[in-house]
């Protein structure tokens, strides 16, 4: 029941972008669905309805989308046309493909063009228009010009900047708790020459509803952009919400995806998390949410991301592994959240269990949310799972090339503050086993332990204790802290694909608060390319540096200290030590410190802002402060957070532009 819609295709993975560094892709389905265009194309389609027969000219292969939106099979539908010879005769909605050259022989009253720029296709659609046909075209539904980057391609994936994100914000009442969100990110696009970019904004409650609608001018370029419920809940006089902030970033540049940090918080210091951007389309599954613990509950808040209602029985949930799916018996409306308990679907699913989730298209990459016996909540987000990839036969004769090749950081903070456990986690449909190590590096990059994970099924969780693997070892970290790398280790045979992901479980020894956070492998620091690999958030491969963004959280109205675990992953030696400046910037993008940092190859650096920037430099940058992690030697990976004392903190991975 997959929503017939295409998202991404293989000819972009190529091109060097893949979809766990939340790409763009296809624009079309952006077109179409975003908020502005389908009350449009509700209309267009509302008009066909009614001023039938109609035929449809399909030049551009977009009648898929536009039913699977807008159901434009239901009008009665004379005929469908199209231009490339080679379609004639292809089945699109039910109807054999006839050639444009057969539309004088149409009865039709209405011809439906699908396609945006339509000028010149209805141009020369002319001598072929039968007498008293009423053309109409998908410009009928364009959004405001004066939102547009490229007025002139419509499609242009920069005209489509979009996110979606969760969106709540709930009084607390007499108890004083309350939850709260706050998004931040930073005028990028202004850095990359946009001279008036904006944001469009469209705030969706639970039933999909439009709470609220608006246009923000961006800062100058560099400058902190925060969106904070509680304010939009003063300004357009909110009650409680849990819904869909839709984002669009208008007039850009450099960049067609919005990236930005979220944090979620409240409850009197029993709520924090930070989450990344959500991917900016749909995919068809998701993976890497682990099933609760005793005395846990996960809730999946699903948000609908389209202008079409999910269907009921359209969802699905089902163990890793596992031979089916259980099914979701709801009708999702346009643009609604729903929150599923996964415990009504799989009521046996027990921590360590992994959960795979069908979307079939449905929702951008999903968030979920714990809720624990002890009164404390965190959200955590599922991550993609790959239908297009396949076991690929040359990894395992990489090492020559590009020695320990894809390699999985994950950082181990100070281990007299945090218990750290680390699963593996398939992430690809065809993903059946994962022949695995885990290699244990100090701070210093020593490699102090190794342990052989085996060749794992791909229904067999293996969670990697650190407490348990440090005892039974007798491995030592003599800075306190340091990181682990997951890898391929075929000795007992096995296949691999380039797409490992770990999803790491932390939790505050002080007052059992826990996060989670998941990503995937790449190739690190070789100048050699493999594929698309190094990657780079701002070039192409291979990407040899870092730009960082963390946000501060000085600005969420309660006392927190921002965390960073910056980690220095090499698959080959690189530089010794890195090179890499911590960049203080106040709200307006000014640079107030920079402090000089060297992490040792396959080492990493845990700080705090508190204990990184003195006093006075923390004055000086103000409540809307955040940091740049810059390195032009080498590329870094980073982890950042937010603790509140000993009570609570957050941690997900760090993004880059």
């Amino acid at each position: 029941m997959a929503l017939n819609l295409e998202t991404f295709s293989n000819a972009d993975l190529k091109s060097g972008w893949r979809p766990g560094n939340n790409a763009g892709g296809h624009s079309l389905f952006k077109a179409l669905g975003h908020p502005l265009a389908a009350r449009r194309g509700k209309a267009l389609f509302e008009a066909c309805l009614q001023n039938g027969p109609i035929a449809i000219y399909d030049p551009r292969g977009a009648a898929a989308a536009f039913d699977a939106l807008f159901g434009i099979s239901r009008c009665e539908i004379e005929a469908i046309y199209v231009q490339r010879v080679e379609d004639q005769g292809t089945d699109i909605l039910g109807h054999t493909a006839r050639l444009v050259t057969a539309l004088p022989q149409s009865r039709a009253k209405t011809l439906l063009v699908l396609s945006f720029d339509a000028a010149r296709e209805t141009g020369q659609l002319q001598p072929l228009l039968p007498p008293g046909l009423s053309v109409r075209t998908l410009d009928e539904m364009r959004i405001d010009a004066d939102m547009l980057t490229n007025p002139r391609n419509y499609t242009d994936p920069l005209n489509f900047a979009t996110n979606f994100a969760l969106f709540r914000d709930i009084a607390g009442g007499e108890s004083g708790g309350g939850l709260h969100t706050t998004l931040t990110t930073a005028n990028y696009w202004g850095l990359h020459g946009a001279p008036d970019p904006g944001l469009w904004l469209c705030l969706f409650d639970a039933q999909g509803n439009v709470l609220a609608e608006w246009r923000e001018t961006l800062p100058q370029p560099g400058a902190l952009i925060r969106i904070d419920s509680r304010e939009v809940r003063s300004q357009f006089h909110l009650n409680d919400f849990c819904g869909s902030l839709f984002i669009h970033a208008v007039r850009v540049a450099g960049h067609d995806i919005v990236k930005y940090a979220l944090d979620i918080y409240g409850e009197g210091g029993r709520a924090l998390s930070c989450n990344h951007d959500a991917n900016a389309w749909p995919a068809d599954f998701y993976a890497g949410m682990p099933a609760p613990q005793s005395g846990e509950q996960v809730i999946l808040h699903i948000q609908n991301s389209h202008p079409t209602p999910i269907p009921a029985g359209a969802i699905g949930l089902g163990l890793m592994g596992g031979a089916a799916f259980n099914r979701l018996q709801v009708e999702i409306p346009p643009f609604a959240t729903f929150p599923l308990d996964v415990s009504e679907l799989l009521p046996e699913a027990q921590w360590p269990d992994q959960i795979e989730i069908d979307a079939g298209k449905y929702f951008v990459r999903p968030r979920y949310e714990t809720l624990g016996g002890n009164g404390r909540r965190r959200i955590a987000h599922a991550n993609v799972e790959r239908t297009d990839l396949q076991a690929d036969p040359e990894i395992p004769r990489l090492s020559a090339s590009v020695g320990k090749g894809y390699l999985m950081p994950m950082p181990l903070p100070p281990l007299n503050q945090f218990a750290t456990v680390m699963l593996p986690t398939p992430m690809a449909t065809r993903q059946n086993d994962l022949p695995l190590r885990a290699e244990l590096y100090d701070a210093t990059g020593e490699k102090v332990a190794e342990h052989f994970m085996g060749r794992l099924r791909r229904q067999d969780s293996a969670p990697l204790d650190i407490d348990t693997w440090l005892k039974q070892s007798g491995a030592k970290l003599a800075s306190g802290f340091g990181h682990v790398e997951f890898l391929y280790d075929f000795r007992e045979g096995g296949e691999a694909d380039g797409w490992l992901h770990v999803l790491g479980k932390f939790v505050l020894r002080s007052s059992g608060h826990a996060a989670e956070t998941i990503f995937g492998a790449h190739i690190y620091n070789v100048p050699v390319i493999y594929r698309d690999e190094p990657q780079s958030y701002t070039n192409t491969p291979p990407g040899l540096s870092t730009r960082l963004f963390l946000r501060l959280g000085q600005n969420l109205g309660m006392e927190t200290d921002a965390l960073c675990h910056l980690i220095y992953p090499a698959s080959l030696p690189w530089h010794t030590f890195s090179s890499t400046q911590i960049l203080l910037h106040d709200g307006e993008g000014r640079l107030v410190a920079q402090k000089d940092v060297a992490i040792a190859c396959s080492g990493s650096l845990f700080w705090r802002y508190s204990e990184m920037f003195d006093a006075g430099e923390r004055k000086a940058a103000g409540a809307n402060a955040y940091v740049i992690v810059r390195d032009t030697t080498c590329r870094l990976f980073g982890f950042h957070g937010l603790m509140q004392g000993e009570t609570c903190f957050s941690l997900d991975h760090m993004f880059g532009f």
